[in-house]
């Protein structure tokens, strides 16, 4: 069976929901398909713990966070939805955006943006009420099979006549969920680029020593982390297979690409005055107990005696090492456990309007497109951004075609 539709959405994330709403504010008939059971699976377990919608920051404070494919940083006028001279599309507008569908927020002391509630599924249900109300038709378990637009579905093989497409079907991290990057082979075939996908926001691997077993679970509070050019003050986690948690999530895109990181215990006081501490007599007392009565922190005592050896003779020594304590670890954990990805769709392979160079009228959301950035509220409004701007750019196609 064939069926035409003037816009077809692949994928009910926030990226391809938000695509899917300027379409059918243009007036055109707009059918959502996804392949889960229900939408925005990943969204809606994002919000588990507190949803994080965006960090209340300047914009071009916001836009630097961005790291796109290239391995750059996002350049002062970059592409698209974080183009301050066309479609903007940060912080402020998000807050609006929310409000309008009738959600309170409040914004924490670090900037982060939350709902009231902290919940992501009333968003969700509003949000989908507003798309329904707009004649948005949404269909879930409809797997795209490639052959052209063709699914599978409950009632057998259907295939869609689009005559604009916009894809969003994620990127490679926590696939049962969705994102499994399945529709990879089918855009490559097509001529599209590719770069490969690797775990962005992720814990790291650590073979701790057996006395670090008591730490297991500890937030290690009040430290500084860099690696290369990142650097985060953020909380982060001892686990049994290493460290995760957002203070190393934000550094996470250089330790991955091997940056060697390093961890100041003391970030709030100088080499001086450490020194100054750790010229206390040790006297009777053990290494340990000496070091927590520098400290004044067990687990920060813990690491500096797991990654600091062979450790200092000396106060400056023991300064120097707390200051820049060698962060030690064999690598990312998989893909499969990253909060999300980098790779996905090559910046050249599509326009400034999200157009993919080697299938015209198919544009391209969320993070099917190859850009990072850390936990915080950025990835989501990028996603919700790289929506409405494919979904202009797809309503602006179509109207050119009945102009044509």
């Amino acid at each position: 069976m064939s069926e035409a539709v003037e816009a077809l959405v692949i994928g009910a994330g926030p990226a391809g929901l938000m695509a899917a709403e300027i379409l059918s504010q243009s007036g055109r008939r707009v059918l959502v398909v996804e392949a889960m059971p229900t939408p925005a699976r990943k969204f809606l377990m994002a919000g588990k713990s507190g949803l994080n919608l965006t960090k209340d920051e300047p914009f071009h404070a916001f836009a630097q966070r961005f790291i796109l494919g290239s391995g750059g940083r996002l350049p002062p006028h970059p592409r698209g939805y974080f183009d301050e001279e066309e479609s903007r599309f940060g912080p402020a507008e998000v807050m609006a955006w929310v409000r309008g569908l009738g959600i309170e927020l409040f914004t924490g002391s670090t900037g982060r943006v939350f709902p009231v509630g902290m919940k992501a599924s009333p968003l969700l249900r509003a949000w989908l009420s507003r798309l329904r109300g707009g004649g948005v038709e949404l269909r879930t378990r409809w797997r795209w099979i490639g052959g052209g637009w063709r699914f599978e579905t409950p009632d057998g093989p259907r295939d869609i006549r689009p005559r604009v497409v916009v894809l969003a079907l994620g990127g490679a991290s926590w696939p049962r969920l969705g994102s499994d990057a399945a529709w990879v082979p089918w855009l490559k075939d097509a001529g599209v680029g590719i770069a490969p996908f690797r775990p962005a926001n992720v814990g790291f691997r650590v073979s701790w020593s057996a006395p670090m077993a008591r730490h297991f679970g500890a937030a290690v509070k009040g430290t500084a982390l860099r690696a290369g050019d990142l650097a985060s003050r953020g909380e982060w986690v001892i686990g049994r297979q290493g460290i995760e948690g957002g203070g190393v999530y934000e550094i996470s895109a250089a330790l991955r690409d091997g940056a060697a990181g390093r961890v100041d215990l003391a970030p709030d006081l100088d080499r001086a005055a450490l020194a100054a501490r750790f010229s206390r007599p040790k006297g009777k007392l053990s290494l340990g107990n000496w070091l927590r009565r520098v400290l004044e922190d067990p687990v920060k005592v813990a690491l500096l005696l797991e990654w600091g050896r062979p450790l200092p003779g000396d106060p400056a020594g023991w300064a120097d090492l707390t200051k820049g304590l060698p962060l030690r670890h064999e690598g990312p954990m998989a893909i499969e456990t990253a909060i999300s990805s980098a790779g996905g769709v090559t910046w050249d392979s599509v326009t400034k309007a999200q157009e993919l160079r080697a299938l015209p009228d198919v544009f391209v959301a969320g993070e099917m497109l190859d850009w990072e950035a850390p936990t915080g509220g950025y990835l989501l409004t990028a996603c919700l951004g790289s929506g409405l701007h494919a979904g202009r750019a797809a309503a602006a196609r179509l109207a050119s075609m009945a102009a044509g």
